[in-house]
């Protein structure tokens, strides 16, 4: 093992400990607080809506708020790691490490998907007893979580880099992360909006990564699983060049 690889790796680990370390706050809060969205959603719409035939309205309700919760948590794990580093001043000791902008890149990403993965597991082993969900399409459902997930983590890195203080941070969480996700298609079908907002919709690429993670539960979906798949991996591509970038030139990072 050379070098990087032992950097990567112990970054890996770090990150990971960083959030097992208060895994009340990291991990089950947010499961308890997407579990009361599907209580209070489940009871106020039960027998009134049903999305897709022979779909109730709570087994539609459930693979959109796991998705949800994945793409907060993974924008949250990176983010705070990143802001907090900067802020506290410790970035400096990961600077000065035999890390390559890869290693940097891929241990944020890495740590941000098991954080999401840990949240999405819980949530599923609470829920399932009381909602019977199907897998239609698992490897579909893999290929959608490792893609949103893993772009939300990179949307992370970007937001803890050009965050100087918290404020930064939670503007960036309250004004574009938490809009996207309820504007997004989780508490509903974008086919009952209205023309104007149903187009709007098809802009925000949280849609595509909730109604292909839905697809892989139920084989049905808005719009093509492949349109999903081509969405998500485009915004995957775009803001890892734009995090790789800023990792290589040190943008924010050296002063």
């Amino acid at each position: 093992m050379n070098a990087n690889q032992l950097g990567f790796y112990t970054l890996l680990k770090k990150e990971v400990m960083r959030f097992w370390a208060v895994l009340g706050q990291t991990v089950m809060a947010p499961v308890v607080t997407a579990l009361l969205y599907l209580l209070v959603f489940a009871q106020a719409m039960s027998g009134r809506a049903e999305v897709y035939e022979g779909v109730t309205y709570t087994q539609f309700l459930l693979p959109g708020l796991v998705m949800m919760t994945v793409l907060q948590n993974a924008f949250a794990n990176s983010s705070s790691s990143l802001a907090q580093a900067k802020i506290m001043g410790s970035l400096v000791f990961l600077l000065m490490a035999p890390l390559g902008h890869w290693e940097f890149f891929f241990a944020h990403v890495a740590a941000g998907l098991i954080r999401a993965a840990l949240v999405a597991i819980a949530m599923l082993v609470v829920a399932i007893p009381f909602v019977d969900l199907p897998i239609a399409q698992p490897f579909a459902l893999i290929a959608m979580f490792l893609l949103a997930g893993g772009s939300l983590a990179v949307l992370g890195i970007i937001a803890g880099i050009v965050s100087s203080k918290f404020d930064h941070l939670a503007a960036f969480s309250n004004f574009i992360i938490t809009p996207l996700s309820f504007l997004s298609g989780v508490f509903y079908s974008v086919h009952s909006l209205p023309a104007v907002w149903f187009k709007a919709s098809h802009l925000n690429p949280f849609f595509y990564m909730i109604d292909g993670f839905r697809y892989g539960f139920f084989g049905r979906s808005d719009v093509s699983i492949w349109q999903s798949l081509a969405w998500t991996s485009g915004f995957f591509i775009a803001i890892s060049s734009v995090a790789l970038w800023m990792l290589m030139t040190g943008y924010k990072l050296r002063k």
